[in-house]
């Protein structure tokens, strides 16, 4: 009965302090938040706790155009970002006669944000495989980019690290939620979609809201194992 009524005034006071601390608008302390994760999602839940927590900056200024022309081919390699993306994610890929191997014509997309499998083919159906920005530029800008040059906020949109092939359903309900307000249908993976976004937010200085890094602990409190974030974009090659 003592233990009982002890676990009890420990949930009353709990709640309190909760209930106080919303009310003034406190973050609470993160240091047990997403303890249940383990291997390198652990590690994950650290770099989570070093991520400033501050409230979304206006939206004024923002333009696609701000992060410079889209799909630059900011690694030089002659073939722009999106075509590198798709060379990537896609299997039994087919690639465009005359460009040197860079444009994909056709290819299989095993897509992660909701299990499903797409089959593009270059033409009026190519929306259906889009090649989404994991943390979304306009998400990005107001949690930071801002304050970045223009060098850095191209590197960003460029990023293989930042980017995914993706059904493209899946891509325009996303929009620029975070993880506070979207996640992938996918629930398996969940893990590294939101590990990948605390990677991108922490390699660009960019900041979480409350909500945010609450969703994020959240999904890592049940993530175990190795991180698999995407891999190296594939060199060149000519394939038709």
């Amino acid at each position: 009965m003592k233990k009982t009524l002890t676990s009890l005034v420990t949930v009353v006071v709990a709640l309190v302090v909760w209930f106080v601390a919303a009310w003034l608008g406190v973050d609470l302390p993160f240091d047990d938040a997403g303890s249940g994760a383990s291997g390198e999602y652990a590690a994950v839940v650290e770099q989570l706790g070093s991520l400033p927590v501050k409230g979304r900056a206006p939206m004024t200024g923002y333009a696609r155009e701000e992060f410079g022309p889209a799909w630059k081919d900011v690694d030089r390699n002659g073939c722009d970002t999106r075509n590198d993306i798709l060379r990537r994610d896609l299997t039994g890929v087919s690639l465009k006669r005359g460009t040197k191997g860079c444009i994909v014509s056709r290819g299989v997309l095993e897509d992660l944000y909701t299990g499903t499998t797409i089959r593009f083919v270059r033409g009026p159906d190519s929306a259906k495989v889009q090649v989404d920005h994991v943390v979304a530029l306009a998400d990005a800008w107001q949690k930071g980019a801002q304050q970045l040059s223009v060098s850095q906020r191209e590197a960003l949109a460029n990023d293989p690290l930042n980017l995914l092939a993706s059904q493209g359903a899946a891509n325009s309900q996303k929009g620029a939620s975070d993880a506070a307000t979207w996640l992938p249908e996918n629930k398996e993976f969940r893990c590294q979609y939101v590990a990948t976004q605390v990677a991108v937010k922490a390699k660009y200085s960019l900041w979480v809201t409350s909500a945010e890094r609450d969703a994020m602990a959240s999904v890592l409190s049940r993530c175990d194992g190795e991180v698999p974030f995407p891999g190296p974009v594939p060199a060149l090659g000519v394939r038709h």
